[in-house]
C-alpha cells in the first residue's frame, strides 16, 4: 500500500489545501495521473498518481493538510477492474425517462387546477403576465378570491417583492489562491501610502513600428511584436531615471534594486496571475516577447511554478485587453510601483494647432508615497510617456532594424 504524501509546492510554503479530488474512493488510477487539484497561497497545482492501484481519499475537499502529510493511499498490488474509467452514460439514459414522466405528470396536476382563492382568470392571468406582477400578490375580489380582469388591471407591482425571474443563489468557499489575493489586496491597501497618477500616451509612433516591421520580425523571430516589449523597456528606462521606484520598505530600510524584475499580469485559468521577466535591463525586443510568451502559456497551462511568480521589483498590468479605459492598479506588496496600460482608443487631440484623430492610450502609476515622492511618480510616468512617443530614439537608439535584430 503506497501512501501519498503532500509534495512541497515551493519555497516557504508549508500548507495547501485540497481545492478537487478528480477521483474518488475505490477508483482505479495510473501512474501521473491527475487525481487532486491543490490550492496553495500562490498557485494552484494538480496532484499526479505516483503509482498505478486503487485508491483510497484519507481528506476531503476543502481541507487544509500540511505539506507532508499523507491525503490518499494507493493499493499497488490490486488487479485492473474490468471496464475500469467507463463512463455512467448508460445510468444517465436511464433517469432521463424518470425525470420526463415526473415533469409531465407535474404539468397534468397544474392544468387540472380549479379557479380557487387567488387563481386568476384567464383575462387576468395574461394581464398581470404583461404587467410581470406575480399572482399570489394580488388580492382578489371575485368569487371564492377569484382574482378578476378588473383587479388585475388595477394591480400594481410592489416595490418589495420580488419578480419572476430566477432568485437562486450559490455558497461556495474562496480557493487557497484567491483569499491569499484577497488578504494582499486588503494589505496593499491598508498598510501603504498608495497614490495614483495619470498621464495619455500618444500610439501613433508604435503603431507605425509595427505596421512597418511585425511581419519581418515575427518571420525572423517566431514571435509577435506586441505592445508589452515597448512597455517593459520603456520602463526599464524610466526606472533608470527614478531608481525610487524600483525600490522597497523593509520595517525602517529601503532597499534599491540595481536589477529590474518585471512582473507581469496575466489571466490564468485560476484567475490573475504574476509571472516575472528576470533582468529585463539586459532583453532586447524579441528577448521580452519571447519571455512574455513562454510565461503566458505556462500561466494558461497552468504549469506556472511559485518560483516564476515571486521576486518581482516592479509591475505593469495590462487591463486594455479586456477593454479597461482607465484604472487605479494596486500595488504588488512588497513592491512601490504598479503601472497599468489600457485600451487604445482614437481620440481628437491638439497637434500644432490643429485637432487630428490619434490612437491614445491613458496610462496610471499607482505607487507607494512611503517611499516614491510626487515628483519621482510623476518624472517617472512623464519618463513612461516620453519613451513610449519616441521609442525609435530613445528605445532603439535610431536604429529600429538594430534593435529588433533584423
Amino acid at each position: 500500500m503506497l501512501e501519498m504524501k503532500v509534495p512541497s509546492p515551493g519555497e516557504s510554503i508549508t500548507e495547501v489545501e485540497i481545492a478537487q479530488w478528480l477521483v474518488e474512493t475505490g477508483d482505479w488510477v495510473e501512474k501521473d495521473q491527475a487525481i487532486a487539484e491543490v490550492d496553495s497561497d500562490k498557485a494552484t497545482l494538480e496532484l499526479p498518481a505516483e503509482a498505478s492501484g486503487i485508491i483510497t481519499l484519507k481528506a476531503e475537499e476543502g481541507d487544509a493538510v500540511q505539506v507532508g502529510e499523507v491525503v490518499c493511499l494507493i493499493d499497488t498490488e490490486a488487479d485492473k477492474p474490468e471496464g475500469a474509467g467507463s463512463s455512467d452514460a448508460d445510468a444517465k439514459k436511464e433517469e432521463a425517462p424518470k425525470k420526463e414522466k415526473k415533469e409531465a405528470k407535474k404539468e397534468t396536476s397544474s392544468e387540472s387546477k380549479t379557479y380557487a382563492t387567488g387563481t386568476p382568470s384567464p383575462a387576468a392571468k395574461k394581464i398581470l403576465d404583461e404587467k410581470g406582477i406575480d399572482a399570489k400578490d394580488v388580492k382578489g375580489t371575485g368569487r371564492d378570491g377569484r382574482i378578476t380582469k378588473d383587479d388585475a388591471v388595477n394591480a400594481k407591482p410592489s416595490m418589495g417583492s420580488p419578480g419572476q425571474g430566477s432568485r437562486g443563489s450559490e455558497r461556495k468557499k474562496l480557493s487557497m489562491l484567491r483569499r491569499r489575493v484577497a488578504e494582499r489586496l486588503v494589505s496593499a491597501k491598508n498598510e501603504t501610502a498608495m497614490l495614483t497618477t495619470f498621464n495619455e500616451v500618444d500610439m501613433s509612433p508604435i503603431f507605425a513600428l509595427r505596421k512597418e516591421y511585425k511581419e519581418t520580425f515575427k518571420a525572423k523571430h517566431g514571435v509577435s511584436l506586441g505592445f508589452m516589449s515597448f512597455f517593459t523597456l520603456a520602463v526599464v528606462r524610466a526606472l533608470e531615471l527614478y531608481p525610487d521606484v524600483n525600490s522597497m520598505i523593509d520595517g525602517d530600510y529601503k532597499i534599491t534594486y540595481d536589477f529590474k524584475d518585471i512582473s507581469i499580469a496575466v489571466s490564468g485559468p485560476k484567475g490573475l496571475m504574476v509571472p516575472v521577466i528576470r533582468n529585463a535591463e539586459n532583453l532586447s525586443f524579441r528577448g521580452v516577447e519571447a519571455e512574455v510568451k513562454r510565461l503566458a502559456i505556462r500561466a494558461r497551462d497552468g504549469e506556472i511554478t511559485v518560483d516564476e511568480m515571486t521576486g518581482g521589483t516592479f509591475t505593469i498590468s495590462n487591463g486594455g485587453v479586456f477593454g479597461s479605459m482607465l484604472s487605479t492598479p494596486i500595488i504588488n506588496p512588497p513592491q512601490s510601483g504598479i503601472l497599468g496600460m489600457h485600451n487604445i482608443v482614437e481620440r481628437p487631440v491638439a497637434v500644432d494647432g490643429k485637432v487630428e484623430i490619434r490612437p491614445i492610450m491613458y496610462v496610471a502609476l499607482s505607487y507607494d508615497h512611503r517611499i516614491i515622492d510626487g515628483r519621482e511618480s510623476v518624472g517617472f510616468l512623464v519618463a513612461v510617456k516620453e519613451a513610449l512617443e519616441n521609442p525609435t530614439e530613445l528605445l532603439m537608439d535610431g536604429n529600429p532594424k538594430k534593435a529588433l535584430e533584423l
